[in-house]
């Protein structure tokens, strides 16, 4: 009776963050703030859901699902890459070169300030 009620407590928190986070994906309004949504709640919605279904593997089936686990570890080491990279192009999208700080004394750290196309004979800094 207690298992039952822990396999039902993971499988409502996880619909509960994936409503959430869907629901933030559709209403929030720039992409830096919509990104968040599937990131952070989602992760949360289907952590939950495989965590509820390992669980009741473990119990009524009598076996532990490595299936499971190893999408739980793939969906936490790829959500925060993917919203890395994300976040990443979006600044770089919004960014224009005259924004940027002058790079100093070497010039070559910015891309932005990096000659388009370098002769052969042209020595690295």
């Amino acid at each position: 009776m207690i298992i039952e009620l822990f396999i039902t407590a993971f499988i409502v928190m996880g619909g509960f963050f994936g409503f959430v986070g869907s629901f933030g994906l559709l209403k929030l309004n720039d992409p830096m703030s919509r990104m968040h949504a599937p990131t952070k709640a989602t992760t949360l919605g289907v952590g939950g859901v495989l965590l509820g279904s390992m669980l009741h593997a473990v119990v009524y089936e009598g076996r532990l699902s490595a299936h499971e686990l190893l999408i739980t570890l793939f969906l936490l080491v790829s959500a925060p890459v993917t919203a890395n990279f994300l976040a990443k192009v979006f600044i770089n999208q919004q960014t224009k070169p005259k924004d940027l700080p002058v790079p100093g004394d070497c010039k070559l750290w910015a891309t932005h300030n990096k000659p388009e196309h370098r002769s052969a004979d042209t020595p690295e800094a």
